[in-house]
């Protein structure tokens, strides 16, 4: 049994997650977590034992010097509770680690023990996947369950995926068996320019986890840095005729299949969003004024124009829509996150 007498009782709690490695193409759904904790200054309550469930072949300890003393950190999952405040307030349980190298049954049970404990009402786990998308355009979020009667009643895709999975789609599953909702959040990240960070795919996952949980969430410099970002992109590309020539293909396919999404369910969708961030005293969080909208044209920090896994510096001259390369050289095509050219960020699927 899991004893959590350091943790107050929590206020309609909802267990936020993301695991650093094959379900983290730009570490794009870690960073969204990391800056929720950093936001709102989250306290860790809890970490598992890295012994049980790390490889340190793998995933290496490292050694610091702290006042003149040598530490180690070693990898590990811990996970840390946020106090949001406000009218409505609602608390989060934030999950950060690197996916396990092992024992993922008893990994999942164990983060099962602690949303019991918590009375967690909610389980979002976020990824992201890389995808022919174009870094000019909005970044692809995915929202999807296993539970029929969850995806309806929140308007998202029940999962039809089949194939290879990481540790987003096991926890998913676990928490179905155990009567626990669940959520995954997948932001599609463009496999020309895969490198962290993403602060643009990050700002998607955000604004489509704010949507999904009712809680407005304090953006910070997040905004800037995502319209950087994709500045610093556009000169890379444009400094390549073939680079330029293959992102104008993806954005003509990608603009195509948005046709439908041009409608007054979309457009209602993104006027709700900016009357919610226009005025400061809506909803908890007490984040001040955003114009970020799906982290549309946003982004920031460096970028290169590199396929991580085969290490090309530019695309082929035909788009990869066959491709079944994951977040990291895997095998999972458009994995459990559905096709990366589907959804443009704040929009339900």
């Amino acid at each position: 049994m899991i004893e959590l007498d350091g943790v107050p009782e929590l206020v309609d709690p909802v267990m936020v997650a993301a695991f650093e490695g094959w379900n983290d193409a730009g570490d794009a759904a870690s960073a969204a977590v990391a800056h929720l904790d950093r936001e709102w200054k989250g306290e860790v309550f809890a970490a598992l034992d890295a012994e049980d469930y790390y490889d340190f072949q793998v995933n290496r300890p490292t050694v610091f010097l702290e006042n003149g003393v040598r530490k180690v950190t070693w990898p590990t999952t811990r996970l840390s509770v946020i106090r949001t405040g406000g009218e409505k307030p609602r608390d989060l349980v934030l999950v950060r680690g690197i996916e396990p190298s092992m024992r993922w049954r008893s990994f999942c049970n164990e983060i099962l023990g602690f949303a019991h404990e918590l009375g967690v009402e909610m389980v979002v786990i976020l990824g992201a996947l890389l995808g022919d998308t174009p870094h000019t355009r909005p970044v692809p979020v995915s929202g999807v369950t296993s539970d029929p009667d969850l995806a309806r009643t929140m308007d998202l895709e029940e999962t039809r995926y089949e194939g290879p999975t990481g540790i987003v789609g096991i926890l998913q599953e676990a928490c179905t068996h155990a009567g626990v909702p669940a959520v995954s959040l997948w932001a599609a990240v463009p496999h020309y320019v895969s490198q962290p960070p993403n602060p643009k795919a990050t700002l998607a996952l955000l604004n489509r986890l704010e949507d999904l949980i009712g809680l407005r969430i304090p953006l910070g410099e997040l905004p800037e840095d995502a319209r950087a970002w994709q500045v610093g992109v556009d000169q890379l590309a444009a400094e390549d005729s073939e680079v330029a020539e293959y992102v104008q293909s993806l954005e003509e396919a990608r603009d195509t299949a948005d046709l439908p999404e041009a409608s007054g369910e979309a457009i209602a969708r993104e006027f709700e969003r900016y009357l919610r961030r226009r005025d400061p005293g809506a909803g908890p969080g007490g984040a001040g004024p955003s114009h970020a909208t799906d982290g549309g044209d946003a982004s920031g920090g460096s970028a290169f124009l590199r396929d991580s896994a085969s290490g090309r510096t530019r695309p082929p001259k035909k788009p990869l829509a066959g491709t079944d390369e994951g977040p990291d050289g895997g095998d999972e095509a458009g994995g459990e996150g559905g096709a990366a050219s589907g959804d443009s960020g704040g929009g339900a699927e």
